[in-house]
C-alpha cells in the first residue's frame, strides 16, 4: 500500500522528491513535517552522485516504503 496515489508512476528523482514532500504534508504536527522535510532534503543531497540505475531503483523503492511506514505510524487512528 502506498501512502499517496501515484507512487507506482514515479520515474525521476524530481518526481520522487515532490512525492515525498507531499507525504510530509500529511503528518500531524508542524514539527514532524519540518523534521521529515529536512530528512528528505539531506537524503537527496547525499545520493546526488548516484549513477547506477539498479541502485537508484532500490533507493526509490525504499524511500516510498519508508514514507508508507512513517505515515502509517503517525496517522493511524487509535
Amino acid at each position: 500500500m502506498s501512502p499517496l496515489p501515484g507512487a507506482e508512476l514515479i520515474r525521476t528523482p524530481v518526481q520522487l522528491y515532490r512525492y515525498l514532500l507531499r507525504c510530509c504534508k500529511l503528518l500531524p504536527s508542524a514539527a514532524m513535517q519540518k523534521h521529515y522535510r529536512h530528512a528528505v532534503r539531506q537524503s537527496f543531497n547525499s545520493h546526488a552522485d548516484e549513477d547506477d540505475p539498479e541502485r537508484i531503483r532500490m533507493i526509490f523503492q525504499r524511500a516510498i516504503s519508508d514514507a508508507d511506514w512513517i505515515l502509517d505510524k503517525y496517522t493511524k487512528k487509535k
